[in-house]
C-alpha cells in the first residue's frame, strides 16, 4: 500500500500559490511518437552512460534498499494501488473536478478535463487516475479521485502537464498525483510494453523506508520519514551494474524486462510504500490480462523477488530538470 501525507504537505504549501491567475497554457507540441510520453532527453528516456559516476553513498544506500527488500517484501503494483490510464481523442467531452484542497490556481487547470464517462479509479486508498490526451499533448493526473453515481469528479490533489512530448515528466511544485511531483506515468510499464516484452524507459520505484526531509533531483518534494542518514531518499536513481551479465541469472522473462530497463535506463523512487514495489499499468481500463500472461503464472511477489537487487548502484542527483 501506498501511504500519502500529500494533504498535509500541499495544505504547507497552498499559501504560497492561492490566489495565484491561472496560466495560459504554451500551445500543445506534436503527439509523442512510439507509445511514450515526454522528451527523448527525459530522464526516464535516457540511457545512462556505462561510465556514469557513482554516488559516494552508493554502498550505504543500495545495502539499505537490499535490507528493506528482506523486511518487507518485494512487489509490482498493477491492480491496486498503480494508476489507470484513460488515452483520449482531442474532441473527447470534458467535465470539471472539484479540488478538495483549495488551489485556485491548480482548480484553474482542472476545470475542463476529458475523463471518460466510464473511468474509474485505481483500486486502493490513493485512488490515482490519470487521462492523458496525446493530441493536445496534455496529461491530467489525481489523487483520491472519485465519483458520486451520477455526482461530479472530485479529488484531493493532482495537476495537468502542457506539452508533454517537451516535458521531463516532473510537475512544478507543489503539483503531481505523487508524492514526489514525478508523472505517474512516467516510470510505469505500460500494458503494450507488458505485451511486447521490452521496456525502454526508466522504471519507478516505491519503498517502504524513506529518508526525512532530504529529496534528490528530480523528485521535487517528499514525504519520508526515516531519520536514518542510509535510508533511500525519495527521487534517489539507481542502476544495474553495466558490468552484469544478465543472461547468467536464469531470470524470470519478465523480471529480465525489469533487469534490462534497469541497466540501461535505471530506476528513480516516486513514493513511499508498504513493501518495496515497481508499478504497472492498472489494466482496470481495459480488463486486460497483459500483466498476468506476462508474468507467466508467476505472482507479482516472485516476479520482484527475482530482481537482482544486489547489483544495484545509487547515482549522482539530477540538476537542471525542466518542470511542467
Amino acid at each position: 500500500m501506498i501511504r500519502k501525507d500529500l494533504a498535509a504537505l500541499c495544505l504547507a504549501v497552498v499559501a504560497l500559490v492561492a490566489g495565484c491567475s491561472s496560466e495560459t497554457p504554451p500551445p500543445p507540441g506534436p503527439a509523442p511518437e512510439g507509445g511514450r510520453p515526454f522528451a527523448d532527453s527525459s530522464f526516464w528516456n535516457t540511457p545512462l552512460d556505462a561510465d556514469a559516476p557513482l554516488d559516494p553513498a552508493s554502498d550505504a544506500i543500495t545495502a539499505d534498499l537490499r535490507r528493506q527488500v528482506e523486511a518487507y517484501g518485494a512487489w509490482m503494483n498493477t491492480d491496486r494501488f498503480s494508476t489507470p490510464v484513460y488515452v483520449v481523442p482531442d474532441d473527447a467531452p470534458t467535465v470539471a473536478v472539484s479540488m478538495g484542497i483549495p488551489d485556485p490556481k491548480l482548480q484553474s487547470r482542472v476545470e475542463a478535463v476529458p475523463i471518460p464517462e466510464t473511468a474509474v479509479p485505481a483500486r486502493g486508498t490513493d485512488r490515482h487516475l490519470v487521462i492523458w490526451q496525446p493530441g493536445r499533448d496534455v496529461i491530467w493526473e489525481f489523487w483520491q479521485a472519485a465519483r458520486a453515481p451520477g455526482g461530479p469528479w472530485t479529488a484531493q490533489w493532482g495537476g495537468r502537464l502542457d506539452r508533454v512530448s517537451a516535458s521531463d515528466g516532473v510537475f512544478a511544485a507543489p503539483y503531481g498525483a505523487s508524492a514526489t511531483g514525478l508523472a505517474m506515468i512516467g516510470g510505469m510499464v505500460l500494458l503494450d510494453e507488458a505485451r511486447a516484452g521490452r521496456i525502454d524507459h526508466a522504471i519507478a520505484l516505491a519503498v517502504p523506508e524513506v529518508r526525512a526531509n532530504v529529496i534528490r533531483e528530480p523528485a521535487q518534494r517528499g514525504d519520508g520519514t526515516s531519520d536514518s542518514s542510509a535510508s533511500v531518499p525519495e527521487g534517489a536513481r539507481f542502476r544495474l551494474d553495466p558490468a552484469l551479465d544478465l543472461d547468467s541469472l536464469d531470470l524470470p522473462p519478465f523480471t529480465r524486462m525489469l533487469a534490462d530497463a534497469a541497466q540501461t535506463y535505471g530506476i528513480v523512487v516516486r513514493d513511499v510504500s508498504g513493501v518495496v514495489s515497481f508499478y504497472g499499468e492498472d489494466p482496470l481500463p481495459t480488463g486486460s490480462g497483459a500483466f498476468e500472461n506476462a508474468f507467466g503464472g508467476l505472482p507479482p511477489s516472485e516476479i520482484a523477488g527475482a530482481f537482482p537487487w544486489e547489483h544495484l548502484q545509487l547515482l549522482p542527483p539530477l540538476a537542471d530538470v525542466k518542470r511542467g
